[in-house]
This record gives C-alpha cells, sequence and structure tokens, in this order.
C-alpha cells in the first residue's frame, strides 16, 4: 500500500517519539556520570555537563568490586547465552524434525514452564540447590538462567527449523552426509539470525538478572553487577554519580555484542514473525 505524506509523518513522529523514549534515559544516566555531585542533585538538570569529571569512574574502579562483579556478570551471562543456544538448538531440531511419542505434550508442558512467575519457584529451587551444594556458585545462576530463557529459546527455535525445507537434509542423506555433518555444514549457517537471537535474548536476561542472583550468591567475590550495584545504594545516602557511572558501564558489553550480533537478531525477528 503507497503511503501519502500524511502517513510517512506520522510514521516519522512516531519513530522519533519512540527513539526519544529509549535514547533519552540512556543519555541522561551517562552524560550526568560525568558531572559533579552537585550538579547531579541541582533542582534543574543540565543537558550536557558542565563540570566535566572522570573522578566517578576513578573511585568506581579503584574502591570498589565492580571490575568483581563486571567479569561475574560477563561469565555468567556468557556461559549461559552459550548453553541455551545449543541446547534450544536441539530441542528445535528434536521438537521439529524428530517423531516420537508425547512430543506435542512435552512441547507444550515446556511452554507452559515459560507462563510462571520466577518468584513462586524462588524457593523450591534454593532448597533444591542448598541440597546440591550449588548455593554460592555462578554454576547456580547459569543453571537458573538457561533454565528460563529456553522456553521461549526452544519456540523461536521451532519456528526457524520450520522454515527450512526439509528436502536439504535428505539431500544431504543421500550424498553421504551424516547427521553430524548434515548440522554442521547445512543446517547451522542457515541458522544464523535465529542462533544470533537467541544469543542476544538469552545474555541480556542474564546480564539483568537480579531476583535470584541476589538469593543465590551470598559471597560478595562472587555476585553480578545488578546485586553489586544494588549494594552502592546505601542505608542513609545514595553515591549518585558512583551509581550513575556503574550503570554507564554496565550498558557498554550489551552494546558490543549488539553491535556485533545485531544485524542477524533483526533479521532473525523478522523471519520468525512471518513464519
Amino acid at each position: 500500500m503507497k503511503r501519502g505524506p500524511i502517513g510517512w509523518i506520522a510514521l516519522i513522529a512516531g519513530l522519533a517519539v519512540l527513539a526519544a523514549l529509549v535514547l533519552v534515559p540512556i543519555y541522561l544516566v551517562a552524560s550526568s556520570s560525568f558531572k559533579l555531585p552537585r550538579e547531579i542533585i541541582n533542582r534543574v538538570p543540565s543537558w550536557f555537563p558542565k563540570s566535566f569529571t572522570l573522578q566517578h569512574y576513578q573511585k568506581l574502579l579503584a574502591t570498589s568490586d565492580f571490575p568483581t562483579y563486571f567479569g561475574n556478570s560477563v561469565l555468567v551471562s556468557s556461559v549461559s547465552a552459550l548453553l541455551t543456544v545449543v541446547l534450544a538448538t536441539l530441542a528445535g531440531y528434536a521438537f521439529f524434525r524428530l517423531e516420537f511419542r508425547g512430543r506435542d505434550a512435552l512441547y507444550r508442558a515446556v511452554m507452559v514452564a515459560y507462563a510462571f512467575p520466577s518468584i513462586v519457584i524462588l524457593i523450591p529451587i534454593y532448597l533444591m540447590f542448598a541440597k546440591a551444594g550449588l548455593i554460592d556458585t555462578r554454576a547456580a545462576l547459569v543453571i537458573v538462567n538457561v533454565t528460563f530463557a529456553l522456553p521461549f529459546s526452544i519456540w523461536m527455535m521451532r519456528t526457524f527449523f520450520a522454515s527450512l525445507p526439509k528436502e536439504l537434509e535428505e539431500a544431504a542423506s543421500i550424498d553421504g552426509a551424516g547427521l553430524a555433518a548434515t548440522a554442521w555444514y547445512i543446517l547451522i549457517p542457515l541458522l544464523g539470525p535465529g542462533l544470533a537471537s537467541i544469543a542476544i535474548f538469552a545474555f541480556v536476561s542474564a546480564w539483568t538478572e537480579y531476583l535470584f542472583a541476589s538469593v543465590l550468591i551470598l559471597s560478595d567475590a562472587k555476585r553480578t553487577l545488578p546485586v553489586g550495584l544494588s549494594g552502592i545504594i546505601g542505608q542513609y545516602q545514595i553515591d549518585w554519580g558512583l551509581l550513575l557511572a556503574g550503570a554507564t558501564l554496565s550498558v557498554v558489553p550489551v552494546v558490543i555484542f549488539f553491535a556485533f550480533v545485531g544485524r542477524w537478531f533483526v533479521s532473525g525477528l523478522t523471519e520468525g514473525a512471518v513464519k
């Protein structure tokens, strides 16, 4: 359908409003991290730092455990994303390509598990991990993150497998390729957008997870960024400069990760939406 001038103006205005809602808060956080404390708490906020300073970043990196929290988050999020991609790909292949009894019922059960709020199963998971000796370990966070990311990821992979003609696998089988060779040389390259979409979804979900990280991790040396940054908020006062600098640095890995695989992520969402 051809869009007229009014349609274009409405479209551009809508996109501008949406971009402002997303980008303005991020910009205010980043720009305020370069202001002196008295300018941060000024009643009339300034758009640009009048008193440019790096003291908050120096204090954050030199006197706090931010580097430890940062390393823990990178490790937990990366491993969670990698495991989610591998397990979701295998499960998606099984649910769509393989024939076995109870396949549809099992698939629906996995999807139903996604509907449970995480707070409902917090205590049962804590008791299970306590018996297994996983409390205060990064492995516990990886297991939780993968568990919550898998249902949606499996649903996405099932959609992508549906877009691949089965004749490709049959032709590879006729040429003598085994299942592993077919997966490595044919399926995985074609599933690139889907794998990127799942990787970003799982990475961001693990990067921002707070509830289980605050309950399952006890020692300060194993805390992740969301829990570590919350410790900056004291009982009687808040170091806003330190908090804003930490929030700004915590966004950097997500932006870098998205910059590398964002193109496949957008392509993956589009392909998944039309199947």
